[in-house]
């Protein structure tokens, strides 16, 4: 038998017991739908993951309070080092679009993501030229706003949470200062 028979006979069995395989338009859209799905899981992770980070990392101060007061700061997912100092630190929870707008004066409709942390930086702290955060009290809590490159700080004292509303804040008496950072 010669060769380009015996090739022609072995296709023409392979051909004749390999399964067809028909493309219906419903497998195709049920095929589509489930990338669609992945596609937005991995976008949603992805932005979960980046809006938490984009607080993280090493921050030049910016404002004249930061200069005189905090020096820089660097930002990690457990800790916060004010001059040299580092301090224990647990993210609460997201602030909302209203409180962000309350408590660093941007706009509603604003980009950026700001969260709420709890913390605990002692009184007898001294930072640049030997000034506390928070005068005579513990600092407690601390809410951080970024956009773009630049990064909004908000210190309170207090064992509650701060409210974080326009009314509430302009009447309170534990927030210590806010100081503006960049990259």
């Amino acid at each position: 038998m010669s060769r380009a028979r015996c090739s022609k006979r072995m296709m023409s069995k392979l051909t004749r017991s390999a399964p067809k395989q028909e493309c219906h338009a419903q497998s195709m859209n049920r095929r589509k739908e489930i990338g669609k799905h992945i596609l937005a899981a991995c976008a949603l992770l992805f932005a979960c993951v980046f809006s938490a980070a984009q607080q993280n990392g090493y921050w030049r101060a910016a404002s004249t309070n930061a200069l005189a007061i905090t020096s820089d700061i660097a930002i990690s997912a457990r800790s916060i080092s004010i001059n040299f100092d580092a301090f224990p630190l647990a993210e609460i929870r997201k602030l909302t679009p209203a409180e962000i707008s309350a408590a660093f004066d941007a706009d509603l409709n604003a980009e950026g993501s700001g969260s709420l942390y709890r913390l605990n930086i002692p009184a007898a702290k001294r930072f640049v030229k030997k000034s506390p955060l928070c005068g005579s009290e513990d600092t407690q809590w601390m809410a951080a706003y970024v956009t773009g490159k630049t990064l909004t700080v908000s210190f309170f004292s207090g064992a509650d949470a701060p409210t974080l509303t326009f009314e509430a804040l302009n009447n309170a008496t534990n927030r210590c200062g806010t100081f503006t950072y960049a990259r």
